[in-house]
């Protein structure tokens, strides 16, 4: 970060606690966790979302955003509570979710021009709290810290950071676009239904223990600074990748597919490049397994539904063309699919067992120094885009924890491309920004 980025402070006006707007009922008072939110991870989630200034926004009206919130409190009742202590359950008495307001000393086009060089400007804007939560403080933490930041021209950054144990992006997303609605629309508590809550019950706990492997340990996890790049890729440069695939294919690779594969290409070579040899490479791809299994009454199910498929590079085995990864890619999520849309929840659980150790325990796959893993996370039609509060849609957007190698595709802001933010260890990342795959179709 230089100088000028360096003098941007941010000042905290306020912070309080919302609440539902009407008390969470007796009945409702522990929410169950399930077995897909103790394999999640045990990090908070921040998403920032730079709404530019107009007429709608030069006054924000907070308490319009305060009582919409809580009014979809009433509705998503289990973040305004607290973990226990054995993180099985929420304790659901409306401890509330904490909301933050700050001003910053920048005008918003200032800061995204600073932004759009070093994309890590943007951390300043998430809540500070968050940046050292773990699995020892997450009990006494709010499950979802929200802040509201303002700038010197009237714009607007809303972060929003959210516990990974009690939602995946499908919760927390829909959550986000659902407030914005009722805060844009004045939509009353009891209009207000688009989660169900049955997710503990379908899915009930377990010992990991002797389910799963161990999680890779924190001191592992954060053993290198990571840092974020946002790269854009245009509907033209999609079409020429298409175009160039196409021959070689028997089906129609999507736009996802295929950025991922040549992420995951110029992430394998700027590896060979650090390390001087061609190494294995797993590449996590998260499936929502909501609309890919056919249980009833999980297809808007809070909570986490998620796993990763888990994708294989082997040097000497795997072919680097574009058109073999992509083949590989579709072919792996496929498998992935197939092999956990079983009849009952306990043979999905003891699937996806079977596949979390099978994948990462065979030659090492798990936490294997010899081995380099990433995640590519699409965000690709969500309604994110769609979060209008009443300031009109966002024009900027971060994400991510630094807490793991992860590239996240999302719709672009403008026209009709794709967006990637790369969070990568910084001795990966001066060989990936030089990469001839990123060069050819993406731009900074």
């Amino acid at each position: 970060m230089d100088s000028k980025s360096a003098a941007l402070q941010i000042e905290i006006l306020s912070t309080k606690l919302i609440t539902p707007s009407s008390p969470t009922p007796n009945h409702l008072h522990n929410y169950n966790l399930s077995f897909f939110d103790q394999i999640a991870g045990d990090v908070h989630l921040p998403l920032v979302l730079f709404y530019p200034p107009n007429d709608k926004n030069s006054t924000p009206d907070h308490q319009q955003l305060e009582q919409s919130l809580s009014r979809v409190l009433t509705h998503v009742y289990p973040i305004a509570g607290r973990f226990t202590d054995d993180f099985c359950s929420i304790s659901c008495l409306d401890q509330g979710v904490k909301l933050v307001t700050a001003n910053v000393n920048s005008k918003l086009d200032d800061f995204l021009e600073q932004a759009h060089k070093d994309v890590n400007v943007a951390v300043l804007c998430w809540p500070h709290d968050t940046w050292d939560v773990d699995k020892d403080n997450l009990v006494i933490t709010p499950l979802v810290i929200i802040q509201v930041t303002k700038f010197e021209c009237g714009g607007i950054a809303l972060s929003m950071s959210h516990a990974h144990i009690a939602m995946d992006g499908f919760s927390s997303l829909s959550f986000l676009y659902e407030w914005s609605k009722v805060c844009r629309l004045g939509i009353k508590a009891q209009k207000i239904n688009f989660l169900s809550f049955n997710l503990g019950e379908i899915f009930p706990t377990r010992d990991l223990s002797k389910l799963l492997l161990p999680r890779i340990p924190e001191e592992t996890r954060a053993e290198s600074k990571l840092v974020a790049k946002r790269l854009y890729i245009d509907e033209a440069a999609i079409s020429k990748l298409r175009d160039e695939m196409v021959a070689y294919l028997s089906f129609k690779p999507t736009r996802v597919e295929m950025i991922t594969a040549v992420l995951w290409r110029a992430l394998i070579r700027s590896s060979q490049v650090k390390n001087g040899n061609l190494r294995r490479s797993l590449m996590g791809v998260p499936i929502n397994l909501r609309s890919k299994i056919s249980l009833p009454q999980i297809e808007k199910c809070f909570g986490n539904l998620v796993v990763d498929a888990p994708v294989k590079f082997v040097p000497e085995e795997t072919k680097m063309e574009l058109h073999n990864l992509v083949t590989l890619i579709r072919e792996t999520m496929q498998k992935t699919i197939d092999y956990l849309n079983k009849e009952s929840p306990d043979e999905i659980v003891s699937a996806v067992a079977d596949l979390y150790n099978g994948s990462f325990q065979k030659q090492d796959w798990g936490a294997s120094p010899e081995v380099d893993t990433f995640t590519t996370s699409s965000l690709c039609r969500f309604p994110i885009l769609g979060a209008d509060f009443g300031w009109g849609k966002p024009c900027l957007m971060h994400f991510g924890s630094r807490h793991a190698q992860t590239c996240w595709l999302y719709d672009a802001e403008c026209g009709d491309g794709v967006c990637v933010q790369v969070d990568l260890k910084e001795s990966y990342m001066r060989f990936f920004e030089c990469d001839q795959d990123i060069s050819t179709y993406f731009k900074f």
